[in-house]
């Protein structure tokens, strides 16, 4: 079954292969992303749009208060709709993480 937010799934995933050393995992219910450093993200569609799951997201700065979740490593970005400069502001941020 093809879900309604098949569309942004596709925009938010053309972008996160652009990224330089970005490697794509497909798993049944998610897609990750890496790099040479290890985990960035993974990226799922849901009843309300596309969720970002950004690995070391409990580290990252959330100026936008968008990040969701209260665990010790993961929080999520939820989207109706992709959004290029937000995704590029959190993203940015889940790289340098990664580099640390």
């Amino acid at each position: 079954m093809v879900s309604e937010h098949a569309e942004q799934f596709v925009q938010a995933r053309s972008f996160l292969l652009k990224c330089d050393g970005i490697v794509e995992t497909k798993k049944p219910r998610i897609t990750t992303y890496s790099d040479a450093y290890g985990g960035i993200c993974h990226l799922r569609t849901m009843p309300h749009g596309i969720d970002f799951g950004f690995l070391k997201g409990a580290k990252m700065r959330d100026d936008m208060g968008l990040l969701t979740g209260n665990g010790k490593a993961v929080r999520v970005l939820s989207l109706r709709t992709f959004d290029l400069p937000i995704v590029e502001y959190y993203l940015r941020q889940a790289f340098s993480l990664n580099r640390a």
